[in-house]
């Protein structure tokens, strides 16, 4: 009987912990919310970051200004510990603003919008004047030959596919054009390329991005045009059937420069050696001012240091920050940062990256085992409350992905995407459209997410 007593109240005991457990959980949940919701200072923190640095690519001087500005704003913040990694970058300018024009012989010279590809060669001062071929795919490409495609400008003039609801299902299905059509073009002798900008939108925003080069194929310069202008192009060709193309850019690469990955510490109060990371890429492409691509995530995760700060939330574990450089060219900051923990042997519960941009977050991506994944998909009632409905497999973000192989939980937040290739990598990816609520929604989802993994473990 006393046995049965005291195996009674043992379950009694662990019934009412779990469930104070859970009430308390609400109660500073919801205060992170609460606190994100009436902030402005983050906001304005991204104001600063697109107004006064603006578009920072690797090896700038704007880059150098943000790594800067974000080790002050964690100095502020009176965090434990504030430092900066060194890794080398590289050093592409655009140069001079791109000019470009077609020549049609019915409507004469019609100007149309064009960028240079980040790491593309200069046209040099003279320019370049073609004939242009227009084609949808590599295989369209390599069957005319190089008969044909020699001493032409190749268009790539291939449309995100509109019929998919996951939009970045739809640009990495054609990233592959920007990435290597240079190549591929130069294979059979093409003085240049001309790639539709990869975006859903109709406008006149052309979108840069990485491209590549081989060193055993001739380098050919490489410009995007905005969608707009593509279909100019096109139309034209199909009722001329011959243009004339021209561009002039002076884009060139210097010498590899220092940079730095910022990071920003909240020890442990348990388990110092243990860290939950949460990161963003630092660096954005030079023609926008790196709103959404990606300020908004560099925000988002020192918020969630100032929140845990705000409201006096003492994590068990470490919560790591860190501010990446070199997303958008070469990945060094990521494969820097890997590369250290490795070296150091450091304890990673999770990794988790903010580069989904700035709309309202609508979960989270995880790629990590059955057990993990199951785990944060129990948390749905309390995601589900805050609109966070989709759990998914796999993903995670580029600057961690580099951790995969020391097996450490991989996470991305999760956003509604519909409008981010709107932005992504050109001029229109600005302050003035990242919302202020849906931005802060995000913050407070991160900080939700970090302070579960805290206090319940992976």
């Amino acid at each position: 009987m006393i046995k049965r007593f005291l195996a009674f109240l043992l379950i009694l005991f662990l019934f009412t912990n779990t469930i104070y457990s859970q009430s308390n959980d609400s109660i500073i949940i919801n205060k992170i919310f609460s606190e994100a919701l009436a902030d402005n200072e983050s906001y304005e923190n991204l104001r600063y970051l697109c107004k006064y640095i603006g578009g920072r690519i690797c090896g700038s001087v704007q880059a150098e200004n943000a790594v800067s500005w974000i080790e002050s704003l964690l100095l502020n913040l009176e965090i434990d510990s504030v430092y900066l990694q060194e890794l080398k970058v590289r050093n592409w300018v655009r140069g001079e603003k791109e000019y470009a024009y077609i020549l049609s012989k019915i409507f004469g010279k019609q100007e149309v919008n064009v960028a240079a590809l980040g790491g593309s060669i200069g046209t040099g001062k003279e320019g370049l004047m073609g004939k242009v071929i227009e084609v949808k795919s590599f295989e369209e490409l390599f069957e005319l030959g190089s008969e044909i495609v020699n001493g032409k400008i190749v268009f790539f003039n291939q449309p995100l596919n509109p019929t998919y609801l996951s939009t970045f299902r739809a640009y990495g299905e054609v990233a592959k054009f920007r990435a290597l059509g240079a190549i591929n073009a130069a294979k059979l002798g093409a003085t240049g390329i001309i790639l539709r900008s990869l975006t859903l939108s109709n406008d006149f925003y052309p979108h840069t991005g990485i491209m590549f080069y081989n060193d055993s194929v001739k380098k050919i310069p490489a410009i995007s045009i905005s969608t707009n202008d593509a279909d100019l192009l096109s139309s034209l060709l199909k009722v001329e059937g011959e243009l004339d193309f021209f561009f002039k850019t002076t884009c060139n690469e210097y010498s590899e420069k220092i940079s730095y990955n910022v990071i920003g510490e909240i020890k442990g109060n348990e388990h110092p050696e243990k860290i939950i990371l949460i990161g963003a890429h630092l660096d954005s492409w030079d023609i926008g001012e790196g709103a959404n691509d990606d300020g908004v995530g560099i925000i988002q995760c020192i918020e969630v240091l100032r929140l845990f700060k705000k409201l006096n939330i003492n994590p068990s574990n470490t919560i790591r920050f860190t501010a990446f450089m070199d997303e958008e060219v070469a990945q060094r900051g990521g494969k820097k940062y890997a590369e250290i923990v490795k070296s150091k042997g450091e304890n990673h519960i999770a990794a988790i990256e903010v580069d989904a941009g700035g709309a309202t977050p609508i979960g989270f991506s995880v790629n990590a085992d059955d057990s993990v994944y199951n785990k944060i998909k129990n948390w749905s009632d309390k995601f589900l409350k805050y609109g966070l409905y989709l759990i998914v497999k796999g993903g995670g973000g580029v600057d961690i992905s580099f951790l995969k192989e020391l097996n450490i939980p991989l996470i991305g937040l999760i956003t509604d995407s519909q409008r981010y290739f709107d932005y992504h990598h050109s001029a229109n990816d600005k302050f003035e459209n990242v919302n202020k609520r849906e931005m802060q929604l995000g913050s407070a989802s991160l900080a939700m997410l970090v302070y579960l993994i805290d206090k319940y473990g992976l």
